[in-house]
């Protein structure tokens, strides 16, 4: 099923559990999915991925639907410092 990601996330069907997605469409210049196809859902990640593997669907991206927050999760990596910065 098509979905958005802000229809996901406040969807009770969704909202609170991982959810496995193909055929997405990203914001532009961003990693935040617009919309996606929903393959399969779970609360727990690693039941999910059991039956992704099982069904061969390695591909599909696996995200969280936050109960308060209607974007997923974006991993940041820590700054690293200036050429000539130097700590001791």
């Amino acid at each position: 099923m098509r979905m958005t990601w802000l229809d996901m996330c406040r969807s009770d069907e969704y909202r609170g559990r991982w959810v496995a997605l193909d055929n997405i469409d990203y914001e532009d210049g961003s990693s935040q999915p617009q919309q996606a196809d929903v393959v399969d859902s779970d609360e727990d990640l690693g039941e999910l991925c059991s039956r992704m593997r099982e069904s061969d669907r390695t591909a599909c991206a696996i995200l969280y639907c936050e109960d308060d927050s209607f974007a997923p999760p974006v991993a940041r990596r820590a700054a690293m410092p200036t050429r000539g910065a130097v700590h001791r």
